[in-house]
Order: C-alpha cells, then sequence, then structure tokens
C-alpha cells in the first residue's frame, strides 16, 4: 500500500546503498538492520537464536515489522533441548545427546521416538520504525501461537493492509499434526479475532491480496504434500476469508534452474500497469533460496503473464551466506511507493535486511 506520509524511505541517495552486486537489489548499507542481539527474549531461561522473514505495514505514520522471533531454552552440555507450546504455555523438553532414541540429522527438526519436533519456538513480535532503517521494541504483546494446531509455535507472518483499515495476518502454524495456515485480524494491532486455520496440512507461503478481484479474496499458498506433485505456488480464491477454493497451481518449479527444487509466495501482490508483480522466492536442490518474480493478470490473476528467468536478488553478502540457515535471502513484506519498493527480508535464516527495488527494472527482466 503506497502511504505518502512517510518520506524517508523514499529518494535513497546511493551513497546510502550497496549496488555493487549482480542483481538488482540495492541493499542498505546499515544491513543486518535487525540481529538477534537487538532483541530481548520471552523469559530469562531462553535465547533468541534467530530473526526470520518479517511482515511488513504502515501504521500510525510508522513503518512495522511482525517479525518472527525464534527461541530455544539456554543449551546445557550433553544435552539438547527444545521448547513446546501446552495449554498455552511454554515447556522445554530435555533429552540426552546419546540417548539413541534421539535423532538430529536434521537440527532444525529434531526427532524422538520417531515424533519430529522443532528446536526452536517461534512467536511474533512488533517493531516500528520512524526511518523504515532504524527499528524498535514497540512493546505490544507478543503473538504466541494458540491451541493444539499452534503447539510448535506461528511463522512467518505475511500481512495484507485492506481497504477498510483492516490488517489480515497469515502466518504458519505448527504442530505435531503439521504445517497449516492460520488467519488473524486486527484493525489496531491490541485487539485480534482469531480466525483459525484457513488451510489445512501440509501447507504454508500464504498470502492474501489486498483487493478483491471481481468480488472475490484472493490469496496464494503453496501445498507441500510427498509424492506425486512437488512445493509449487497455487492460487485460491474465496468470498468471506474463511472458506477457500478454486484452486489452481500458478507457478511450478523448474529443472535445473535457480528455483528448481521448491517455490512459494512472498508478500501481496502489487498492481502495476501491467499487471499484478508478486515476488516469490525459490530454492535449488542445494538448499539456495533466490528471489523472483511473476506477473499476473489483473482480472484474471490464474494467467501468468511473465516470469523471472534469472533471479531478482540471491545471497551475496556475507550475513545472506552465514547463520543458522546459509544461503537464504527470503521475503513476506515489502512498502511500495510509487515506482520504489522497499523489501524486508530474512537473510540466512538468521537477520533481516532491507533492499530497494524499481518496479520498472523488475517488469523490463520477466
Amino acid at each position: 500500500m503506497e502511504n505518502p506520509k512517510v518520506t524517508m524511505l523514499t529518494g535513497a541517495t546511493p551513497s546510502l546503498l550497496n549496488n555493487s552486486m549482480p542483481d538488482l537489489a540495492l541493499r542498505h548499507s546499515q544491513n543486518p538492520i535487525l540481529s538477534p542481539s537487538q532483541v530481548q527474549p520471552s523469559r530469562p531461561d531462553m535465547k533468541v537464536e534467530c530473526l526470520l522473514n518479517p511482515g511488513v505495514f504502515y501504521f500510525d505514520g510508522l513503518v512495522w515489522l511482525v517479525v518472527r522471533v525464534a527461541e530455544r531454552p539456554v543449551q546445557e552440555e550433553g544435552k539438547l533441548s527444545f521448547p513446546v507450546l501446552k495449554n498455552d504455555s511454554v515447556e522445554i523438553l530435555s533429552f540426552e545427546l546419546a540417548d539413541p532414541l534421539l535423532d538430529t540429522t536434521d537440527p532444525r527438526e529434531p526427532r524422538y521416538e520417531g515424533e519430529t519436533f522443532l528446536s526452536t519456538l517461534s512467536h511474533l513480535r512488533l517493531f516500528r520504525s520512524g526511518d523504515g532503517v532504524h527499528f524498535e521494541d514497540a512493546g505490544l504483546p507478543i503473538l504466541h501461537g494458540k491451541g493444539e494446531l499452534e503447539s510448535y509455535g506461528i511463522e512467518d507472518c505475511r500481512v495484507a493492509t485492506m481497504n477498510d483499515g483492516t490488517y489480515l495476518l497469515t502466518y504458519t502454524a505448527t504442530s505435531s499434526k503439521g504445517y497449516g495456515v492460520g488467519l488473524r485480524k486486527t484493525s489496531n494491532w491490541k485487539d485480534f479475532e482469531e480466525m483459525g486455520m484457513i488451510l489445512p496440512p501440509a501447507n504454508k507461503d500464504c498470502a492474501i491480496f489486498e483487493s478483491k478481484v471481481n468480488d472475490k479474496y484472493y490469496c496464494f499458498h503453496r501445498p507441500s504434500g510427498v509424492g506425486l506433485g512437488g512445493n509449487f505456488i497455487w492460487l485460491a480464491s474465496s468470498p468471506d476469508l474463511q472458506h477457500w477454493g478454486n484452486h489452481i497451481c500458478l507457478a511450478e518449479t523448474r529443472k535445473e534452474m535457480w528455483d528448481s527444487n521448491r517455490i512459494g509466495a512472498g508478500a501481496a501482490p502489487i498492481m502495476t500497469k501491467e499487471g499484478w508483480l508478486a515476488i516469490y522466492h525459490g530454492a535449488d536442490f542445494e538448499n539456495r533460496y533466490c528471489l523472483g518474480a511473476l506477473l499476473l493478470d489483473k482480472q484474471n490473476p490464474a494467467n501468468v503473464i511473465a516470469r523471472s528467468e534469472k533471479p531478482l536478488m540471491q545471497p551475496l553478502e556475507d550475513y545472506e551466506q552465514k547463520g543458522f540457515f546459509g544461503n537464504v535471502v527470503f521475503t513476506n513484506g515489502h512498502l511500495r511507493q510509487d515506482d520504489e519498493i522497499t523489501l524486508y527480508y530474512g537473510a540466512s535464516d538468521t537477520v533481516i535486511g532491507s533492499a530497494k527495488f524499481s518496479i520498472t527494472e523488475i517488469l523490463k527482466t520477466l
């Protein structure tokens, strides 16, 4: 959404930006703009491991981020401990590393007696800024997972700013049942309407369009089944935000390209003179995550007009290549001002960065 009141985000001079990289991203010179060391843990016995993939919006004349904060208990030598939510409170599970029933092959998803857990517990926290670069904790209540279907936390929030002044938050709800899409609604960021799980497991990467098309809500989503098919971007529509149907496979992975293994939506698409511009992430079989774009028909977003052949952004900086899970640039949110997009992204599943793009230049590459 455009917001002419916030002028500090626009017209950034080249001296403030790093434009030496071989992609379209004008990274801010102060990247990373938010790191785990700047964030207080939710309780004394926890440690903030990672900041990931923020949703972005304007509110009360400021720029806001909904950051995924991933925490884990302070670790003891010879043990592996991780948190889960039970009855809306955090419970710490701890196992001996030498226990043969413990499988730590994937450090992000340890298994015990065949049951998969997450090594960290994620919640959503609000940060605000007057200039879009220097952020502070907003001091508002933390958004935690609620109920059985969010017992492993909530992740990767996308924010759709609707014309009626409401904000729609789609996020990944995680539990032992799998990954699904949850939805919450607010107008003041203090009171939230819980709308439950709108897309069941296995599903994530859901972004709702910020305006209706032909009197219907639309969203991207990413079913993640096994066997037939793949990790593709799908499109769905709804009359009321809760009942989603008319599912269409919008874009698939492409062999021997930068998005050969999996793809998923970024934030809500942007309306341009050429159509809906949607920035998405793609990964290859080495799990290197880059960003590209789709261009969709204005009246029929199921019609893909064009697509990136090469990445718009790729992990090139040191903080994008090294971290909790390296070689990752991943976005859930951006702000648009005229021809300019300010995109906020997670780098290496550890820190938050900012970069600018020209819509005109993106369209030229498709």
